[in-house]
């Protein structure tokens, strides 16, 4: 009854016209986003961000949701039309969408991705419901050792997880480590990697690193690419698959929803994992595995199934333990501590309109993207047709009046395009930004944390190692590093005797 008392209060919440409107706002916002080639939610998010300082917390956060979860769905829009995926977790997509376009099926194949990327959003959105008090419960039973070891865990969960090199990723932990902590210690009154600079004595403000190193960044590297796209349009009919189609795409909805929900609340995988993996899962079982990548329609639900229910189900450690499992999550995470919400169990009890707002908003907002993906078709299609080139003037102008806005200082402007270079240089030595905004988030948090267990135990360190959870966090993080480090060593020594 607790559930169903704690939902009818969230839809109370998420039906007034306000909360509407910021929800219709954001998925539309998320679906463009998505349709756009090199234009993902990160991007958006970080781009819109500092918008959101001047709204009230509960809609704000509904709105950001919405981007975030209705790109999951565009992406799927220019996968299967035009061969190139709108953000990385729509790429798998390509692989039968547009060989189903090409066989004359792309109405099938968009409803087929909207219908599957529904049923995910709604179990997600479930999950959250269900998995969300317990968990919370759980979390309210953590001290400060408790959760410094809950967060280095995450963090170094984030740097090995990443695609590429591992010693990359754990250096860009470290980096966002070093500039989350940059300003004036709250303790001691002194300054910290602020170089003299009296403008640095508050720190670097979260929508600079969001807004240069997603936003600035990916619009530079994405200058880089050469535009040829070729949109099928001409035989876009017959959208509704037939009853051949839906029974072949049940099932891998379905599992496409379970893999997607697991890879949701582990650190550092993200929906664009999940994609992949529900991928090979599903051509593991098939019958006749060579099938795919010639339109089968299992490529297309499993996939999609898998990035929406991944997109919901990674808001529940962001919710209730405080623990960002992804960039976008960081954002959130950094969303809600811009409104002077701190995330973690207590959001339950002290914002239960956000929390219950917020789920319901989700499902609300699913049912507002099936509406909006399928009639719109035609209209994503000539969004497609407009050069990239022509678009990213407006979005650094968008950008630089966010970031202004925020504290009125010309200076985060200058930090900004800084942050930016660094981004697109880091992207060129194949260093992925992630972790770098997972570190300076919780960076501040897990050091907060470390000094009050430290300062509870009178300097004693194994209070990490005597507490029971702190302890299983804390082995849970060696056995990461060891089981991603030692193949790492492995592929070095070969290479080593051969040279």
């Amino acid at each position: 009854m607790d559930i169903l008392d704690n939902l009818l209060l969230g839809f109370s919440v998420a039906l007034s016209l306000q909360n509407l409107a910021y929800c219709f706002i954001g998925v539309l916002l998320g679906t463009l986003i998505g349709v756009l080639p090199g234009v993902g939610p990160l991007v958006t998010i970080a781009m819109l961000f500092p918008i959101t300082f001047n709204l009230p917390a509960v809609p704000a956060i509904i709105m950001l949701a919405g981007i975030f979860y209705g790109a999951q769905y565009g992406g799927s829009t220019t996968s299967i039309l035009v061969n190139l995926p709108g953000e990385t977790a729509s790429a798998v997509t390509c692989i039968d969408g547009y060989q189903m376009a090409r066989q004359g099926r792309a109405g099938p194949a968009l409803a087929t991705a909207a219908l599957a990327s529904f049923f995910a959003g709604c179990v997600g959105t479930l999950l959250i419901a269900v998995a969300g008090p317990p968990m919370g419960e759980w979390a309210l039973a953590f001290g400060a050792a408790e959760y410094c070891s809950l967060m280095l865990m995450g963090l170094v969960a984030s740097a090995v997880m990443t695609q590429g090199d591992v010693i990359k990723g754990l250096a860009m932990v470290v980096l966002g480590l070093v500039l989350g902590l940059a300003g004036t210690d709250v303790n001691s009154g002194m300054s910290r990697y602020t170089f003299g600079v009296p403008q640095l004595s508050d720190g670097i403000g979260f929508t600079v690193i969001a807004v240069g190193l997603f936003a600035v960044a990916e619009i530079v590297a994405n200058l880089e690419l050469k535009e040829k796209r070729e949109v099928f349009t001409g035989r876009i009919a017959n959208l509704m698959p037939v009853a051949k189609d839906i029974k072949d795409a049940s099932w891998p909805t379905v599992r496409g929803t379970v893999v997607g929900a697991i890879f949701g609340v582990l650190p550092g995988t993200g929906p664009a994992l999940s994609t992949f993996a529900t991928y090979m899962l599903e051509k593991k079982l098939a019958k006749d595995p060579s099938r795919f990548g010639k339109g089968a329609i299992e490529g297309v639900a499993a996939p999609e199934a898998a990035n929406n229910a991944s997109a919901q189900t990674s808001f529940i450690p962001m919710l209730t333990l405080g623990i960002p499992t992804s960039a976008t999550m960081a954002l959130m995470l950094g969303a809600m501590t811009m409104q002077g919400i701190e995330p973690g169990p207590h959001v339950m009890m002290s914002k239960p309109e956000l929390f219950w707002g917020l789920i319901a908003s989700m499902w609300i907002g699913n049912l507002m993207l099936v509406i909006l993906n399928l009639p719109l078709v035609g209209i994503w299609v000539r969004m497609l047709r407009v050069p990239y080139r022509w678009l990213f003037p407006s979005i650094i102008m968008f950008c630089c009046i966010g970031n202004y806005s925020v504290s009125n200082n010309p200076v985060d402007l200058y930090l900004c395009a800084f942050v930016g270079v660094l981004g697109y240089v880091l992207l060129k030595l194949e260093c992925e930004p992630a972790p770098l905004l997972l570190g300076y988030v919780l960076g501040p948090l897990m050091e907060e944390y470390l000094r009050r267990a430290l300062l509870i135990s009178r300097g004693d360190p194994t209070v990490f190692f005597t507490r029971p959870i702190s302890l299983v966090f804390m082995i849970a993080t060696v056995l990461i590093l060891i089981a991603m480090v030692v193949p790492a060593v492995r592929r070095i020594k070969p290479a080593a005797g051969g040279g």
